[in-house]
This record gives C-alpha cells, sequence and structure tokens, in this order.
C-alpha cells in the first residue's frame, strides 16, 4: 500500500533523509555500547545539538531549528525505526515546551538555545517513590528562603537524570492548597550543593537509557526559578503540557509497530519450517494480515494527531487515546511479532527481543494507560 501521510512534504522528506543518516552513522552502531554502560555518550547530545535535531519544533530566536510538530515527529519516527530507547530527545523536547509555553521570557532565552545546542541535557522529575500517576500525592517540598528556595525530597525513574544539566522538579510550595500548591522549579544541576544522583536503575528494557533517582537535600534555587515566575500554577503547567508528551509516546509507539511487522515479514519470508517458509503457512499469513491492518488503523490514526498537533486543537482527551490505544497496541503486536521467530525471538541477538522488553513501560510512563482511560471517561 502506497500511503503517504496527510503532514508530509518534499521538506520534510528531505529532512527525514538527514535524520536517518544521522541515526545510522551516530546511533545504531552504538546501541549495544549504550545497553552496557547504561546511558547515551556525552558527545551525542552535542552531535545532536549540531545537527539541530534536539529542538526541531522550538523557534529560532531561541536556538531552535524553527520547525513545527512534523519536523519532531520525524525524528521520533527515524529513533523509532532504528530501534533506538536510549537517547533520550522525547524527554529533552518534553522540557523545552515547559518552558517555551509556561516559562519567562527570561527563561526561554537562558535555557532554550543550551538544550537546542546540546550544551545542556534536560530531564523532567515528577515521580516520587510514593507517587507515580497521582502528581498530587509528591512530597518534594519548595520552601522559600529569603531571595530563594529550598528543595527537599527525592524523585525515581527520571530518564536523562545521570547526564542531567537541568532538572525540571515538580515540587510542593503549598502542602495545605492541593494542586494550587504544586510548583516547578528549575534546577540547575553542575555544582549544585545538597543535589544528588542515585544509582542509574536497572530495568528489564530500554537499559541504555540513564533512569536514576535524584535526591535534593537542601538544594538551593533562586526565586526566579520558579517556572513561568509564579507559584502555584504547577499543576496547570503539567496539565497543558502532557497532550504534548502523550503524542510523541504515540508517534513512537506507531514507528515500533511498523517496524516490527516489517522485521517480521522479512523472518517468515526466509525462515523455513516443515519444507516451506513461514509466510506461506496460513496462520502466518493471517497473523501478518491482522498486525497490517492494526498498523494502518494506528497509522492514520497518529497522522490524524500530528495534524492536530499542527493545526493547535490537539486535546488531552485525544491525547490521551493515543497514548493508551497505541502503546497497547504496541505490545500486542510485538508479541504476536516474537511468536512468529520460536525460538529465536526469545534471543537478544535478534531486535524483536529487544523490542519486546522494551516496549513495556510504554503503557506506564507518561500517565498509566488505566488514568488515561479514566480521563477520557470524563468526557462521556
Amino acid at each position: 500500500m502506497n500511503y503517504t501521510p496527510p503532514w508530509m512534504c518534499s521538506e520534510l522528506e528531505s529532512f527525514r533523509d538527514a535524520i536517518r543518516r544521522f541515526v545510522e552513522s551516530e546511533v545504531t552502531p552504538h546501541q549495544e555500547h549504550w545497553r552496557k554502560q547504561q546511558h547515551v555518550d556525552r558527545s551525542l547530545w552535542n552531535k545532536g545539538g549540531e545537527m539541530g535535531m534536539l529542538l526541531a519544533d522550538i523557534p529560532e530566536e531561541y536556538g531552535g531549528s524553527g520547525g513545527s510538530f512534523a519536523h519532531q515527529a520525524i525524528v521520533f519516527e527515524e529513533l523509532g525505526y532504528a530501534g533506538d530507547m536510549a537517547f533520550g530527545i522525547h524527554v529533552h523536547a518534553i522540557v523545552a515546551h515547559y518552558i517555551l509555553n509556561q516559562g519567562t521570557e527570561e527563561q526561554k532565552k537562558k535555557y532554550l538555545p543550551l538544550l537546542a545546542s546540546g550544551e545542556m541535557v534536560a530531564a523532567i522529575a515528577m515521580s516520587e517513590p510514593g507517587a507515580g500517576s497521582d502528581l498530587k500525592g509528591i512530597r518534594t517540598s519548595a520552601v522559600r528562603d529569603g531571595d530563594g528556595y529550598r528543595i527537599n525530597g527525592s524523585k525515581i525513574f527520571i530518564s536523562n537524570g545521570y547526564l542531567a544539566d537541568l532538572v525540571v522538579v515538580v515540587t510542593k510550595t503549598d502542602p495545605d492548597a492541593g494542586s494550587k500548591g504544586v510548583s516547578l522549579m528549575l534546577v540547575e544541576t553542575k555544582n549544585c550543593p545538597g543535589y544528588r544522583v542515585g544509582r542509574i536503575l536497572e530495568k528489564i528494557g530500554q537499559k541504555g537509557q540513564d533512569t536514576c533517582e535524584l535526591f535534593f537535600d537542601d538544594v538551593r534555587v533562586p526565586a526566579d526559578a520558579v517556572l513561568g515566575g509564579l507559584e502555584g500554577k504547577g499543576f496547570y503547567q503539567l496539565m497543558t503540557e502532557l497532550p504534548y508528551e502523550r503524542t510523541i509516546l504515540g508517534v513512537a509507539g506507531v514507528a515500533a509497530i511498523e517496524r516490527a511487522l516489517r522485521l517480521t515479514i522479512e523472518y517468515t519470508k526466509e525462515r523455513k519450517a516443515f519444507g516451506q517458509a513461514l509466510i506461506e503457512m496460513q496462520n502466518t499469513r493471517f497473523v501478518l494480515a491482522e498486525i497490517k491492518t492494526e498498523a494502518t488503523i494506528a497509522r492514520t490514526f497518529i497522522d490524524r494527531c500530528i495534524v492536530d498537533m499542527l493545526e493547535g486543537r490537539m486535546d488531552t482527551e485525544l491525547a490521551s487515546m493515543a497514548k493508551y490505544w497505541i502503546s497497547d497496541l504496541q505490545c500486542k503486536v510485538i508479541d504476536q511479532c516474537l511468536q512468529l521467530f520460536g525460538g529465536y525471538g526469545y534471543m537478544l541477538e535478534y531486535p524483536i527481543a529487544q523490542m519486546y522488553v522494551d516496549a513495556r513501560v510504554q503503557r506506564i510512563y507518561g500517565g498509566a494507560n488505566e488514568i488515561m482511560k479514566e480521563i477520557i471517561s470524563r468526557s462521556l
């Protein structure tokens, strides 16, 4: 089936070619090394900045590449087609959008150029040992102290945590004000007394991604570290920006589905059993037919979401649908594909096995899928 997404054009095709070449030369050859060391090389961020892929959809006036969400989606797709789950551009871009849309002009001018160039790596610290999807339950505090704040608490499951130079920290500035007592703090980690990075966490998948615990022990930040300059806006800022994150997860999920289908078709054409290629067997053909149909539906859906993002009408409900349905489908499809690889599908030297363990967390981070259904159900 020849299909061109409605948001594609010749300029975007050229951009895709450039991103694909970069991924082939700077990402794919190093994936096993990164899995062993549990993080990408720091130099990759600088190379990505030179290439202009880190903040592809941030305006040029703030150091970005001046593209649209379509450009950023292409970056996520090409990383997905290559099977990369180590290079944390996704989180980096999410933080940039928090600053672009919610930050003060001074914060935009200070941080966005550094994020675009790769001089700074960004992370966002939401989850805590006792609070995950329920952000109202966080306990990390930011208490006013003279002309600044003192932050105390800990965060867990923080992507880019090991290499992060800038962390957006979800804090409580007023523990008695509920959601109106939440504030986002911009913490620069270099030479920051009281800030400590814990161990890189052992995960079942995405082993090349530096997921860490972060600790804040009387970390002092200036008053202008509050994102947007006003206390108590954090929960609103989070809710406003989460659709961007969840759409990104949908984009990455569809790319993974399409890759799994391609790899499995190739394998079943080559692998023989009982004197014939696997793809010649009716069960194999029927399974692949179902997957191709579902992959086509997912592609059509995510393209609709990308268009909505480009036209500024993406909402929380639709983004939640994309996040939950596509990540569920991603796990289902990869499981079905792995089965067709037989015993080889259980061997990590085969990409489908790596995709299987990498995919599972898609249904958890960015808001657990059960939370996505709760959000959707509120519109019923």
